[in-house]
């Protein structure tokens, strides 16, 4: 199949001619309705982290880092505070996060630690691959990099695209490099396109990229690697969500989306929950079709529900 027989703009935003300072408006008018205080601000942030890929993404990750890490995932809040929440019994082994996210070379420490916690049919094993951050390798060897990440345990795939292809509108270039990506995961683990939209220019670019992959067989869009100098904003998140709606109308597919780097707070998270649920429905707000790549994110998660649950104590609520 030929790129351009989904790319027909004829029916999508591009076509109303949105510009950035449109779409910023937009996101951010809908973002604000989801203003949130109290018990309700720590319902978001119980749902902020089931939706959070735990990420370390670091040059000096260790194997005892990644095993902290995954820990953490399982067990991210004492089931104590949980309780005095009211959070129902049977729903307290579901409060963990959606994944940890790690290096390839990694990923078989962290199938182990969460072997051992009994967490691994539950929580995923994201891996970045294809020659993270840059995508600036070989095709042959990015694929190659797959199969490692998904050989040591990895279930879910955290590729980058080919910016240079991007940049250049080679459109057909960038599909069928994700094709083959696509093909490398195979039922094998789930595939998550970043696009970098830091990098991509403008919202035009990030548009028909977000349908390039989609066209490909992603299971997820992702903004950023998170390192970037500009990573997710609502603007961008936006173009995606306007992709993601129009691809599918057209095919009946639905494409999960995952804002990754620059989701640093509970205000953020909160943020980017109202615009999905404003938009594409509450229905993707789940960890099938939404997902956090944060690295900070769960810390401030935490000190959300500690905070609420303290000023409770103090007032003798």
């Amino acid at each position: 199949m030929k790129v351009n027989q989904i790319l027909p703009f004829e029916e999508s935003f591009l076509d109303c001619a949105i510009s950035h300072r449109q779409l910023e408006h937009i996101a951010f008018e809908i973002s604000k309705r989801g203003s949130v205080t109290n018990l309700n601000q720590v319902v978001w942030a119980l749902k902020a982290l089931t939706l959070t890929d735990s990420t370390t993404l670091g040059g000096d990750d260790t194997a005892a880092n990644v095993r902290s890490l995954c820990q953490r995932a399982a067990f991210p809040i004492p089931e104590h505070i949980l309780v005095e929440l009211g959070v129902e019994p049977e729903l307290l082994p579901d409060i963990h996060t959606a994944a940890v996210c790690v290096y390839p070379a990694r990923v078989a420490d962290a199938a182990a630690k969460l072997k051992e916690l009994k967490k691994y049919d539950v929580i995923a094993i994201a891996s970045v691959a294809t020659g993270f951050p840059a995508g600036q390798y070989g095709l042959d060897s990015r694929l190659t990099e797959i199969e490692f990440a998904i050989e040591s345990g990895a279930t879910e795939i955290d590729i980058v695209i080919n910016r240079q292809l991007a940049l250049v509108g080679d459109w057909q270039g960038v599909y069928s490099e994700v094709c083959e990506m696509r093909k490398a995961c195979g039922e094998r683990a789930h595939l998550k396109t970043i696009l970098a939209i830091g990098e991509l220019g403008d919202m035009e670019n990030v548009y028909k990229a977000s349908m390039a992959c989609m066209l490909a067989g992603a299971d997820f869009i992702k903004t950023s690697t998170g390192k970037e100098t500009v990573n997710a904003t609502l603007p961008a998140g936006l173009a995606m969500i306007y992709a993601i709606q129009e691809f599918n109308r057209r095919t009946g597919i639905l494409v999960g989306l995952k804002p990754a780097g620059g989701v640093r707070t509970m205000a953020d998270a909160i943020a980017w929950l109202t615009l999905v649920k404003e938009t594409v429905g509450a229905r993707w707000l789940q960890p099938e079709l939404f997902r956090f790549g944060a690295s900070g994110l769960l810390d401030k998660i935490v000190e959300s529900v500690n905070a609420y649950v303290n000023q409770q104590k103090l007032t003798g609520s």
